[in-house]
């Protein structure tokens, strides 16, 4: 994974505005074609990405810091998820509470702004709100409103599923913010090493 990309960006401010890629064309005075291929990292110039964030009421900034973002890992869990492969997905969630805990104040609370695009899988979608709340809180953060989306919450609690022979944690311990939202994962599993 690199740094958050164009693509991610773009669909993240115009799905964070909840615009449709025509709405936002219409507001960036920049075709539907030309949205398209941005959302799919085709067309990546400056000035048609500064215009698209612009046009969903976003600027473009420049942080210190050279990790991933939430919305750029949960592309990478989503991506995981669809190979079949539980294991990387868990390493890229991992990462990304290792990126969280490495930074602190602003920057720290940069990393879980922009809202993820679903992975597909609600209990990871769930589990990605929970770290970021969980990390952001720890720091005295504001969290952003997507990790308190009910998308983000599971009415039955479960387990990531990485390991089948893994024992179902107790809730003690289970972090607070996964508790909250149904995910049932140990406190340990993101105790950096």
């Amino acid at each position: 994974m690199g740094m958050a990309n164009a693509s991610t960006l773009v669909r993240a401010a115009r799905k964070s505005r909840r615009l449709t890629q025509e709405q936002l064309a219409a507001r960036s005075l920049i075709d539907q074609g030309s949205v398209s291929r941005s959302e799919r990292g085709r067309d990546a110039s400056f000035e048609t990405i500064d215009r698209l964030l612009a046009g969903a009421g976003h600027r473009l900034y420049s942080a210190p810091t050279r990790r991933d973002d939430a919305a750029t890992v949960a592309t990478e869990i989503r991506r995981q998820l669809n190979a079949g492969d539980k294991d990387r997905a868990l390493r890229a969630l991992l990462q990304l509470n290792d990126n969280l805990v490495a930074e602190h104040g602003l920057v720290r609370g940069i990393l879980g702004l922009a809202e993820p695009e679903s992975t597909r899988d609600p209990v990871w979608d769930a589990a990605i709100a929970a770290l970021v709340a969980w990390r952001l809180c720890d720091d005295g953060i504001p969290v952003p409103a997507w990790v308190d989306l009910p998308s983000r919450f599971l009415s039955t609690p479960r387990t990531l599923e990485v390991d089948p022979a893994d024992p179902v944690p107790a809730l003690a311990e289970v972090p607070v913010e996964f508790a909250k939202r149904g995910v049932l994962a140990w406190r340990a599993t993101f105790e950096s090493v």
